[in-house]
Order: structure tokens, then C-alpha cells, then sequence
């Protein structure tokens, strides 16, 4: 697929349970092939997440933000995703959105 602009960078932050951290882990070893096409199909052109402990932090280049979660609102490999990593996830920390980006403080800047 070629993308005619440039990617919108998103940060996100969610936090497990504690106990979770393996379990996170393995399920993300192998990630559905149903899953990686409604990503790529919603505008998603990477996804990583780094773990500290329970926090998870995300880094999300994708077309547009807002149509990206429009997309997989009702997809089914979303949801059945959604539904096996909302059992890891702390559902009491009111940081476990991915509706919500992380405000970004500073950048250092490429040089060209």
C-alpha cells in the first residue's frame, strides 16, 4: 500500500494486572493474521509496545487516529482481540484507553 502522507504518531499507555506481564507477552508473540489485516486496513503502518513492570506503552503510526478506531469499532478480529487483552489488562486504572493519546512534551528534531 503507498501512502501519499505522512503518518500521524500517537502515543498511548495502558497498565496489566499484576501477574499478567508473561501472558501479555506470549499472546503477543503470535499476533492473528485476521488481526494484522484490520490494523493495515484501518490506516495502522506500525504499532510497538514497550513494557516497564505493569505499564505498557504504545507507539502508533497510523493514517488518522479517530477514522483507525471508527474502523475497528465492529470488526470482528478487533473485538475477539480486544475481549483476549482486556482479561490482562488493569481495568480499574482509568489510563486503559486507547481512545485517549499521550500529550506530547518534547521532540527532539531530526536533522535534514
Amino acid at each position: 500500500m503507498t501512502h501519499d502522507s505522512p503518518p500521524h504518531s500517537v502515543a498511548l499507555r495502558t497498565r496489566l494486572k499484576p501477574g499478567q506481564e508473561a501472558t501479555y507477552e506470549s499472546v503477543h508473540a503470535v499476533i492473528p493474521d485476521e488481526l494484522d489485516a484490520a490494523l493495515r486496513r484501518a490506516g495502522v503502518r506500525t504499532w510497538r509496545i514497550w513494557r516497564s513492570g505493569l505499564d505498557l506503552f504504545h507507539f502508533v503510526e497510523v493514517d488518522d487516529f479517530e477514522a483507525m478506531k471508527a474502523a475497528l469499532a465492529g470488526d470482528p478480529a478487533d473485538l475477539a482481540w480486544q475481549a483476549r487483552i482486556n482479561q490482562l489488562l488493569d481495568t480499574d486504572d482509568d489510563r486503559n484507553s486507547t481512545s485517549t493519546a499521550l500529550g506530547l512534551v518534547w521532540e527532539l528534531p531530526g536533522k535534514e
